[in-house]
């Protein structure tokens, strides 16, 4: 799976950081994976989903909501 690194605006127009998760071979179709309210796009739980869901043929688009992870307003290593 080749994940990549992408940034957005929000409706609000902030940038919000999230990873582009690839599928594996034939393209099936494409997911937004939303995690838990406290979680980040880097939660196990978001990662196994979208590992999943791409060996299957179907990328996912996970990420930060505002004041979560890369969704902070100075996010830290950690949240990276």
């Amino acid at each position: 799976m080749h994940t990549e690194t992408v940034r957005f605006a929000g409706a609000e127009g902030q940038e919000l950081a999230g990873r582009l998760d690839h599928p594996v071979g034939e393209v099936r179709g494409w997911a937004i994976v939303a995690h838990c309210f406290t979680c980040s796009k880097q939660s196990h739980a978001a990662i196994r989903v979208a590992k999943g869901l791409a060996e299957r043929g179907i990328g996912v688009l996970r990420f930060d909501f505002t004041g979560l992870g890369c969704g902070l307003i100075n996010p830290g290593p950690e949240s990276r």
